[in-house]
């Protein structure tokens, strides 16, 4: 998710500038107390080469996020360790402060933001116990580093899970205040003119009678489904998140409709919200057509059959088919019924419209994933 992606290279980029700051520290703090306070002096001058060259690569590598992988934070977490290691000999067996000091919290972070509170709670784990065993008789102050690497490092994984998803939501919120702002456009557009011309052909197809009446009749139909759909579009969700319902059962009240044969399993078929409505609507838009091309009352056949990973919908009629070449004819003079309400309807859902016709009738089959 490209929010949660965001709120990680934030904190990476605050982990890089930390990285910096304490390794200053570390440096400044060891070369302030001296030769002296080195067994190995010339080692002790080689760990902190290699902190400053590791510091380098640590900030360029984090900065992107293909490089945030399993190596690169165990890396960072054993170079820590490594330097925690070689103190006791670099130093003395009864050393004070390590070399690396605070600098190894720059890998404790890293293992928080990574991988939340689990991730810091380990680093912090490793990290600290590694700590008390190279001493020969820990103090209360090295139980106290130990005890706020243990708390820091779920703490700040914790919080980072948290802004993550705070992050993730804010990102859903605006894409569906986004959406409902142009489905608002939208039916100020479909209201403004098509609901209109609707009108128009309903009063004066009226007036014409005959097949004009009818004409008049679906234009009302129509003219009353687009006016529900813009009273019901400020309800709509845009996450497709609206829960789910029977598909069996919403197809089983397409029976209802003169003519039509429904069969469809025993059991339910649950299905998303939003691809049900889309799929009983293809079935819809075939049942219309049966209607229109075959005659009112004819017979249609529905048949649901479902499967583990997908649903077949099949929608049969015994009228004339479909002329050769009469589809394609359809779409270039502008008429998508077909190549809209059906095929690109299933094609949106990420499924296959197959179509059958023939002097024995038509028949749909329509595959869609679950």
């Amino acid at each position: 998710m490209r929010a949660a992606l965001a709120v990680e290279d934030q904190l990476f980029r605050a982990i890089a500038v930390l990285r910096f700051v304490v390794l200053l520290y570390a440096v400044v703090g060891n070369l302030v107390r001296g030769v002296g306070d080195f067994d190995h002096p010339g080692a002790g001058y080689v760990m902190l080469a290699v902190m400053v060259a590791w510091t380098g690569f640590a900030t360029w590598a984090y900065a992107d996020a293909v490089r945030r992988g399993g190596a690169l934070l165990v890396g960072d977490l054993a170079v820590a360790l490594a330097l925690l290691v070689a103190t006791p000999w670099v130093k003395s067996p009864d050393f004070d402060a390590s070399v690396p000091g605070f600098w190894v919290m720059a890998a404790l972070l890293a293992w928080a933001v990574r991988f939340r509170w689990v991730g810091g709670l380990v680093a912090g784990v490793v990290l600290g116990a590694v700590d008390i065993a190279l001493r020969d008789a820990p103090d209360g102050t090295d139980v106290g580093n130990l005890f706020l690497l243990l708390l820091g490092g779920p703490v700040v994984g914790y919080m980072c899970g948290s802004l993550q998803q705070m992050a993730a939501e804010r990102d859903l919120a605006e894409r569906a205040a986004a959406a409902a702002a142009e489905r608002a456009r939208l039916a100020r557009v479909v209201h403004d003119g098509v609901l209109q011309v609707l009108a128009l052909v309903q009063r004066r197809g009226g007036e014409l009678g005959g097949q004009g009446a009818q004409l008049a009749r679906l234009a009302g139909e129509q003219e009353s489904a687009l006016r529900s759909l813009i009273r019901a579009q400020d309800s709509v969700r845009s996450d497709g998140a609206e829960g789910s319902v029977d598909l069996a059962a919403e197809l089983g009240r397409l029976g209802l409709r003169p003519g039509v044969d429904v069969a469809v399993p025993g059991g339910a078929v649950e299905l998303p919200a939003a691809l049900a409505s889309e799929l009983v609507a293809v079935v819809v838009a075939c049942l219309d057509n049966v209607e229109r091309h075959v005659g009112e009352g004819a017979p249609a056949w529905v048949l649901l059959e479902a499967f583990g990973d997908r649903v077949e919908v099949s929608v049969r009629d015994e009228g004339p088919g479909i002329p050769q070449g009469r589809l394609a004819a359809a779409e270039s003079e502008g008429r998508l019924g077909v190549s809209q309400s059906i095929r690109g309807r299933i094609e949106d859902l990420g499924g296959e419209a197959r179509l059958s016709t023939a002097s024995y009738g038509t028949e749909w089959e329509l595959v869609v994933p679950r």
